[in-house]
């Protein structure tokens, strides 16, 4: 039986925001996390509140709030539905960026751990969903990916992307027609013009990003 039991969407959403925006030190401000949910910072509090009572959050004044280990298992489940609907919803059924992530958001609160499986087991298990973002396994294990932003990736070198940004729609189509997602081929080269914006290679085409664009796309290199 699913640890989520009867938690509402609210608190589904409120787990899954916490544990996006955690840090090292896994305390996340109730500021933060007010302007992450769009919601007042009192909305925020007396959620937390409620959260610490449910033994899903650990909540201290001035510090805010961060996940039990029960909470950071049910936000990982959530997460897990999420990318493995927008998997399905991107490429199976051919979903639009902001339209996949807009149905997942919906879904994921909604399936059961069979549909679950067999989705997982349709899919062939995949283990990082359209953006490059890990999946969550079904024990709560999650990879770590290894890249960083491209304009801090050597120059010269085959270079793979390993993840973009899923936060803005209309930057991740222009990404899709550049030909730079996730799996992508490409160099960094040392440009002798245009030094505001970073400039790759990929396949037989130099592109000269601008570093807003850039800073949404993660590569490393390319394993030999």
């Amino acid at each position: 039986m699913s640890l989520r039991g009867t938690l509402s969407q609210s608190v589904e959403d409120y787990l899954k925001s916490i544990y996006k925006l955690q840090t090292e030190d896994n305390w996340v401000s109730t500021s933060d996390l007010a302007a992450r949910m769009e919601v007042s910072a009192a909305s925020v509090t007396n959620m937390i509140k409620r959260l610490d009572v449910l033994g899903l959050v650990v909540y201290a004044s001035y510090k805010g709030a961060k996940l039990s280990p029960l909470g950071e298992k049910i936000a990982l489940e959530i997460i897990r539905h999420h990318r493995l609907l927008e998997t399905y919803l991107r490429e199976i059924m051919g979903y639009d960026w902001d339209e996949m992530h807009a149905e997942a958001e919906h879904l994921e609160h909604h399936i059961s751990e069979e549909f679950e499986m067999r989705l997982d087991k349709m899919l062939g298990y995949p283990t990082h969903d359209p953006h490059g973002d890990p999946i969550p396994g079904r024990d709560g294990s999650i990879a770590v990916v290894d890249s960083e932003p491209i304009k801090d990736c050597p120059i010269g070198i085959e270079l793979t992307v390993r993840r973009v940004s899923d936060s803005n729609a209309e930057m991740l189509r222009e990404l899709e027609s550049i030909g730079l997602l996730p799996g992508a081929s490409l160099k960094r080269i040392n440009p002798s013009s245009n030094l505001d914006h970073v400039t790759v290679v990929s396949g037989d085409v130099t592109l000269n990003l601008d570093p807003d664009l850039a800073s949404h796309i993660f590569a490393s290199p390319t394993a030999s």
